[in-house]
C-alpha cells in the first residue's frame, strides 16, 4: 500500500507520491544470549521466538518512530509500514480517554487542557466529503471534536496571518542584504512551510540549498507556540499540561511536529503533540459509526478571548497553500519600489504547477516570483539553482501537485469524481471563503507588538527556525550494488 507522504520524500524515482522505499534503516541493537549448546529458532503463530537453553524468548519489537525517519539518511517508507508512534488517531483518543501522555523524552505528563487548531485545507476536503458547507463543516468538526472529550477547538488564521507577515518581512531583509553582497545566498527565499520540500532538501541537497530556505515557522509551528506559550501563560498551566492537536492535509506535517528544533527546552514540550490528518479524521467517523453531517454542532472557540476578529475560517488571497507568493509579492512591491496596486498575473509555464508572477516598470523587471508544486518542478527549479540560472527573487513551493489542497492525506475522490475535479471543486471553495488580511489583524499586529516588533530576539525565537543537511549514511545496506 502506498504511503501518502508526499511525492518529495521518495528519492528512488520520480512518482508524485511516495511508494515503501527500501532505503530505509534505523540500526538496532541485537541482545546475544551465551548458550555452550547452541539455539534454535523457529517461528510461532505470533513470529519469531528465539530458543535458548530450552527457553523460549520472544524477540524484542522494532519501533520505528518518526523522529528516526528525520534522522535517517535514506528516505520515508510508506506511513502504513512505520509505526508512527505519538502522531496518530489511536494516540489522540488514548490520551483524551487517559488525560495523560509521554512525550519523546520519555517525561509522563497529566493532561490538563486538550486543544485542537484546524487548517483551512482539511476542512474543506471534509466539507466536500459529506457535501457540507465550509461554516457548517467548521461547526461539525468542533462539535465532534469536543464530543469526544477536547477542551478548545481553534481556527489558525492569526497563526497563518503571522507566518505571512514575518516571511514578508524575512524576504525585504534578504532582497537588502543580496543587493549588498550579491555573492551571498539570499535569493531567491524559497518558501519552508511544506515539510515535505524541506526533509527533501535536508536529505538530499543539504548545505546548498538550506541557505536559501526561508527559516520563518510554518503556521502549524507557529500556532503551537502560541498555544504552548502564551495560552498556557494565560490560563495559569504548566506548557506541558497543554496536549495541542492540529488537524492538517498531509502526513509531512507529522514529521514536522516532529522535529527536535520543535521540542522547546524551555518549556520542556513540543509545540505540536499530535497532528491528524482529513482522511484519519474520516475514519475515525467511520469507526465510530459515524457520518459529519449527523454529529451536533459547536462554536469555535476564540483563541484568547475578547478578540476584534470572530473565529471562523478564513483564506488568504493567491494559492490554496496559503498565498505565500502573492503576499510577500504585494508587500515587496510596495515598500522596495513604492508600487501599491501591482497587476498580478500568474504566467503557466512548463505546467498548471509551475507559474511566474513578475513586477514590470516601464519595460524593466522589477521582481520575479514564482509557484512551484510537485516534485519533477521541484528538482527543475534545484537544477536551475545548481547551474546559476534561476531567474527568481521568491518562489513558494510544495511539494504536492496542485498544493496543500491536494495534499496527501486529503480525503480522495469519490463517486467517479477525478482527482483533477475534487481539486479544482476545493480551490473554488478556497477562493470563496472570507478573505484574511494580515496587515489588518488585530490580533496578529498585538502578537507582533508583544514580541517588540519584526526583526527582535522574541520575534527571532518564536517565529523562527532551523534546518540541518542529513549526510548520506555508506554503509553496507545502504549501498545499491
Amino acid at each position: 500500500m502506498a504511503s501518502r507522504f508526499s511525492g518529495a520524500l521518495q528519492l528512488t524515482d520520480l512518482d508524485d507520491f511516495i511508494t515503501p522505499s527500501q532505503e530505509c534503516i534505523k540500526p538496532v541493537k541485537i541482545e546475544k544470549t551465551k548458550s555452550k549448546t547452541g539455539a534454535k529458532i523457529k517461528i510461532g503463530e505470533d513470529g519469531y521466538f528465539d530458543i535458548s537453553n530450552g527457553q523460549e524468548q520472544k524477540l524484542q519489537k522494532v519501533e520505528i518512530t518518526l523522529a528516526d525517519c528525520l534522522a535517517c539518511s535514506g528516505c520515508i517508507t510508506s506511513a502504513e509500514s512505520v509505526l508512527v508512534t505519538r502522531q496518530s488517531q489511536e494516540e489522540l483518543l488514548r490520551v483524551l480517554s487517559e488525560r495523560k501522555y509521554t512525550d519523546t523524552r520519555g517525561n509522563t505528563n497529566e493532561v490538563s487542557l486538550v486543544v485542537v487548531s484546524m487548517s483551512p485545507q482539511p476542512v474543506l476536503s471534509l466539507a466536500a466529503r459529506y457535501k457540507l458547507s465550509p461554516d457548517d463543516a467548521v461547526k461539525k468538526l468542533a462539535g465532534y471534536f469536543k464530543s469526544i472529550g477536547v477542551d478548545i477547538v481553534l481556527d489558525m488564521t492569526v497563526a497563518e496571518d503571522l507566518c505571512l507577515l514575518e516571511a514578508q518581512q524575512e524576504f525585504l531583509q534578504r532582497y537588502h542584504e543580496q543587493q549588498s553582497d550579491p555573492t551571498s545566498k539570499q535569493l531567491p527565499m524559497l518558501s519552508s512551510s511544506c515539510p515535505g520540500w524541506v526533509c527533501y532538501a535536508e536529505k538530499t541537497h543539504g548545505n546548498f540549498i538550506l541557505p536559501y530556505i526561508s527559516s520563518t515557522k510554518s503556521s502549524q509551528q507557529i500556532m503551537g507556540a502560541l498555544v504552548k506559550g502564551e495560552m498556557s501563560r494565560r490560563r495559569g498551566l504548566a506548557p506541558a499540561a497543554l496536549y495541542h492537536v492540529t488537524l492538517m492535509p498531509c502526513y509531512d506535517k507529522k514529521l514536522e511536529a516532529s522535529r527536535e528544533d520543535f521540542y522547546t527546552e524551555l518549556l520542556s514540550c513540543h509545540d505540536v503533540d499530535c497532528v491528524v490528518t482529513a482522511i484519519e479524521l474520516e475514519q475515525m467517523l467511520s469507526n465510530s459509526g459515524k457520518s459529519l453531517c449527523d454529529v451536533s454542532e459547536a462554536e469555535l472557540d476564540a483563541v484568547w478571548g475578547g478578540e476584534a476578529e470572530a473565529p471562523g475560517l478564513r483564506g488568504h488571497a493567491g494559492s490554496g497553500s496559503g498565498g505565500f507568493a502573492h503576499h510577500v509579492f504585494l508587500h515587496a512591491a510596495e515598500q522596495l519600489f513604492g508600487i501599491t496596486d501591482p497587476t498580478m498575473v500568474y504566467k503557466e509555464l512548463r505546467n498548471p504547477d509551475f507559474k511566474e508572477l513578475t513586477l514590470e516598470r516601464e519595460g524593466q523587471v522589477l521582481l520575479r516570483f514564482a509557484v512551484a508544486n510537485g516534485f519533477r518542478n521541484i528538482q527543475n527549479l534545484v537544477t536551475k539553482l545548481k547551474r546559476g540560472k534561476s531567474p527568481y527573487h521568491y518562489v513558494e513551493v510544495m511539494a504536492c501537485p496542485s498544493g496543500c489542497l491536494n495534499g496527501g492525506a486529503q480525503v480522495r475522490p469519490s463517486d467517479g469524481e477525478s482527482g483533477r475535479e475534487l481539486v479544482s471543486r476545493l480551490e473554488a471553495a478556497y477562493g470563496a471563503l472570507p478573505r484574511a488580511q494580515p496587515a489588518r489583524s488585530h490580533l496578529a499586529s498585538h502578537i507582533y507588538h508583544s514580541l517588540h516588533g519584526p526583526g527582535s530576539d522574541k520575534v527571532r525565537a518564536m517565529l523562527h527556525t532551523t534546518y540541518h543537511a542529513i549526510q548520506k549514511d555508506d554503509i553496507a545496506l545502504n549501498i545499491k550494488w
